[in-house]
């Protein structure tokens, strides 16, 4: 790949020779992987076998991550006796009144807060709901506008515009390298992607943090495709308010609740705009003028979903002794190493990566955008269709529209076989498609 560009250079299909020579480096590079044990932890396929290539490689964790093995004796338990034998004894004696702040403290290291800073419990969109309004009511006075991610997940910009609504201000998209020129003294906020959902494109969390607040503005992180794949630095790098979701590199299962963290000095400001029983200060008292609690209680709502709460709990033992360090050292190799199996296999032109080649400026992912010469009939794109052979043939990633195609990389269960398998069946899958000009296969 390109350093200077970031494009692909592929250089076609290649021999079997050479094919070998890949998978031979895959082998060594999972040999010598000092996180190589911990995919034992995981409900997946058997290794990919290079001889017959039968098994399944599963790059979609950046949607939905894969099961911890320990999740499902935990929910068997969870349902036949704490809920089928304690009942509403559970509340107390099983902890589930207190699960909200227990699995935040357990989500904290791997964002880099301390205890005390992040709260589990509602979906990311309400999450997201509540750190913008309430930094909206913690912003100084005479703030005209909310900035927001021009390249944002499309929830984020509709939770944006309705709060903006709701508190007379006015919306202003912005690239994220550009926010440090476009934010002025009447921001009351931004909320920002961490990394680009479509390209895989890490943003500069420090540096924009930094800016906003040296405008005078609270900075709002959206964590959904970064927590559990790279460091974050939330306290170290000051960071005012973040939200995201636990079903992707977390693998917290389908619809796992999200997650809100709001700085150590900005809890007694907070002012949830839902301040329902579980925040108030005694909930139990059940009295009709709404106190807040103190501290990180105040970011929860109401009674939470327990089921899915102890199954993430289940799922955060899989990162028993793996440092997120360790995580991002893997995930980059992962991530170079598939796009240099990439360049290897896929015919020229196919392809090119829209993910960046600058370690600095990736997640952990990698988005391929198909040639415009890769066209149906009707002008479409062929990236869904060949994203849906790659499903056929086992290679389980995910697709974009109009035309990219996501591969996600989730260190604790990836190997390096899986890269190497899932490029060359990718390569295998583009060969085979003609294109608009030839009209005849690659």
């Amino acid at each position: 790949m390109s350093e200077a560009t970031g494009r692909i250079e592929t250089t076609g299909r290649i021999g079997p020779a050479a094919a070998r020579e890949h998978a031979v480096r895959a082998a060594e590079l999972d040999a010598a992987d000092p996180l190589a044990a911990v995919r034992d932890r995981f409900v997946l396929d058997p290794a990919p076998d290079h001889a017959s290539g039968d098994e399944a490689v599963y790059l979609d964790g950046n949607s939905l991550g894969a099961l911890p093995r320990g999740v499902s004796d935990r929910i068997a338990d969870v349902i036949s006796r704490e809920w089928g034998r304690l009942r509403i004894r559970s509340w107390s004696e099983s902890g589930w009144w207190t699960a909200p702040e227990r699995i935040g403290d357990k989500i904290a290291p791997l964002i880099g807060a301390g205890p005390g800073r992040v709260v589990v419990g509602d979906s990311t969109s309400v999450n997201i709901f509540k750190a913008v309004i309430g930094g909206v009511r913690m912003a100084g006075k005479g703030c005209t506008e909310i900035l927001v991610d021009a390249t944002t997940f499309p929830t984020d910009g509709y939770i944006v515009r309705s709060a903006a609504r709701m508190t007379g201000l006015a919306v202003r998209p912005v690239e994220p390298a550009r926010i440090a020129d476009e934010v002025t003294e009447r921001t009351a906020l931004a909320l920002v992607n961490h990394v680009d959902y479509r390209t895989g494109r890490l943003n500069d969390l420090p540096g924009i943090t930094h800016a906003l607040h040296s405008a005078g503005a609270l900075a709002v992180w959206d964590l959904c495709h970064s927590a559990g794949a790279l460091p974050v630095g939330l306290d170290a790098h000051h960071v005012d308010l973040a939200v995201g979701c636990t079903y992707k590199y977390l693998n917290g299962g389908p619809g796992a609740p999200a997650y809100l963290y709001i700085r150590e000095s900005l809890q007694e400001r907070f002012e949830s705009p839902l301040p329902g029983w579980n925040s108030h200060a005694d909930p139990f008292a059940m009295d009709p003028a709404y106190a807040p609690a103190d501290g990180i209680l105040r970011g929860r709502v109401g009674t939470p979903d327990i089921l899915s709460l102890l199954a993430l709990e289940a799922a955060l033992e899989a990162w028993d002794g793996v440092s997120i360090e360790e995580v991002r050292t893997k995930s980059l190799a992962l991530t170079d190493f598939f796009l240099e199996c990439v360049a290897a296999y896929v015919p020229p032109g196919r392809v090119r990566s829209v993910t960046p080649s600058e370690h600095h400026l990736r997640g952990s992912q990698v988005s391929l955008a198909c040639s415009p010469k890769l066209t149906a009939a009707d002008g479409s794109s062929l990236a869904g269709e060949v994203m849906d052979e790659l499903i056929r043939r086992g290679v389980v990633g995910d697709f974009r529209r109009p035309d990219v195609l996501r591969f996600g990389f989730t260190p604790l269960y990836t190997s390096f076989a899986d890269a190497e398998r899932a490029a060359r069946v990718l390569g295998e899958v583009l060969a085979a498609l003609p294109d608009v000009e030839s009209g005849a296969a690659g």
